[in-house]
């Protein structure tokens, strides 16, 4: 029998030429296990981006997007940084909501040149062709409900260009903060003159009871605040019985702070703000649009009310709720607006001394009424705005300075410090440490811009 040649050798070097062979034979082991793991490894997430323009229907329908890509194993991200697949929801309401978004297709190209680019909403319904080239399309508001489901991996998107004719079931939206947006009617009937929103978000629709209740008792426990939002939220009604007053009713069995995005005066009557005076939950913050304080650009404006009867609206509120914060949008340089038209809408706003003015200077939507009339010069707009400007930080300082004291949200905590909002609407600071999502009361002890420096007491 032929001996192995390793028993010619003497014990010392066999004893390391066994463990030579053992180490050997665990190295390739240890090599197979890891290309095994290399191979049963989960691949990284596809991370998304939700990026969102314009009103707060626009974010309540992003988070419900973000909700979709969650549930279907996406990282999510509501930031402009680094991402696969980003998604635009853009805006339409005037010609800079629409470069905006423009914009905002561009700076995505930057953080990644590689990703896709997916545009749905107002801008890419109203204009899909300035997109072309740069993203695919979502043509149609309708669109965003299914983007989460027709995107595999980065696939292909189809296009969708209808508006919906009836209430369309949403995802409930991702909430991660101390507030929720709950969105409860699309669509608008009022075809303002200006305007081109009911063209682009279809008729007025509203959500059933029952879904919004749900979606109510499904949000996080950190959530201490709900607010309404529509296109126009005061149109809400089911089978012409249940009105927006009934909802708000149904809401307050619910601890938490309600408040309404926006309402129009034609609501506003005594029956309602009297019945909003009996919720407990309610928050005094009255967002009504005014648009103009002068009564010919009112009605070439096609808004359905006069300056006086905006004025009886807010001497109402202030009736039933003395610290109520009462602000308003307001649309400077409409097509023919006169000088005298202009000092009128001013005087007018001094006289009911709003808490504050979003300010917007007249912008062309192609397809209105009021396109069709000749635009007024962009200095002349700019001139106006900038007065108009300078009277809302006088407001809304002299709004905090009435306020004493009153509870607080806490939203933010950092650096010892601390920030949130009254009930009314007051941005309180605050150089003490608190808890996110804690209600507080809190007392005023100062003005910086229109917002306020409290301490919690």
């Amino acid at each position: 029998m032929k001996k192995h040649k390793f028993c010619s050798l003497n014990p010392k070097t066999y004893h390391l030429v066994s463990v030579y062979c053992v180490l050997r034979r665990l190295l390739f082991c240890l090599r197979a296990w890891q290309a095994l793991l290399v191979e049963t490894k989960e691949k990284p997430k596809m991370k998304v981006s939700v990026l969102t323009l314009g009103c707060k229907v626009n974010k309540y329908e992003s988070d419900s997007l973000l909700n979709l890509f969650k549930q279907q194993g996406y990282e999510i991200s509501d930031k402009l940084e680094f991402a696969d697949i980003y998604v635009i929801n853009t805006c339409a309401v005037t010609s800079e909501a629409e470069k905006k978004s423009r914009q905002m297709l561009a700076r995505c190209k930057k953080f990644n040149p590689n990703a896709k680019i997916y545009v749905c909403g107002c801008a890419s319904q109203h204009n899909p062709k300035q997109f072309e080239g740069k993203a695919q399309l979502i043509k149609g508001v309708a669109g965003k409900n299914h983007i989460a489901a027709q995107i595999k991996a980065v696939g292909d998107i189809e296009d969708v260009e209808d508006v919906p004719l009836s209430y369309e079931q949403e995802e409930f939206s991702l909430q991660s903060r101390t507030r929720a947006y709950i969105k409860v009617q699309d669509g608008c009937n009022n075809f303002c003159s200006y305007c081109i929103i009911p063209y682009l978000r279809g008729r007025s629709r509203s959500r059933k009871l029952e879904s919004i209740i749900k979606e109510v008792e499904n949000l996080p426990a950190d959530i201490q605040e709900i607010v309404l939002t529509g296109i126009n939220l005061s149109d809400y009604r089911i089978d012409g019985k249940l009105a927006l007053i009934d909802l708000l009713e149904a809401l307050d069995k619910f601890n938490l702070r309600m408040r309404l995005s926006s309402m129009e005066e034609v609501i506003a009557n005594e029956d309602f703000i009297e019945r909003l005076s009996h919720l407990k939950n309610f928050c005094p913050h009255f967002h009504l649009s005014l648009q103009s304080g002068s009564a010919s650009v009112l009605k070439r404006m096609n808004r359905r009310y006069t300056p006086d009867e905006f004025a009886a609206t807010c001497q109402l509120i202030r009736k039933y709720f003395p610290s109520a914060s009462i602000t308003t949008d307001v649309i400077v340089g409409f097509p023919n607006e006169t000088d005298e038209e202009f000092e009128q809408t001013y005087e007018f706003i001094k006289k009911i001394n709003f808490s504050g003015l979003h300010i917007f200077p007249y912008s062309h939507r192609s397809g209105t009424v009021a396109s069709r009339e000749k635009d007024l010069p962009a200095q002349i707009k700019k001139v106006r705005a900038e007065k108009l400007a300078s009277l809302d930080k006088v407001l809304r300082s002299n709004f905090v300075k009435q306020n004493k004291r009153g509870e607080v949200l806490i939203e933010k905590c950092e650096d010892g410090k601390c920030e949130g909002f009254t009930k009314n609407y007051i941005m309180c600071h605050f150089d003490q440490e608190g808890k996110v999502g804690q209600i507080v009361e809190a007392e005023i002890i100062g003005e910086i811009n229109g917002e306020a420096k409290a301490k919690i007491i």
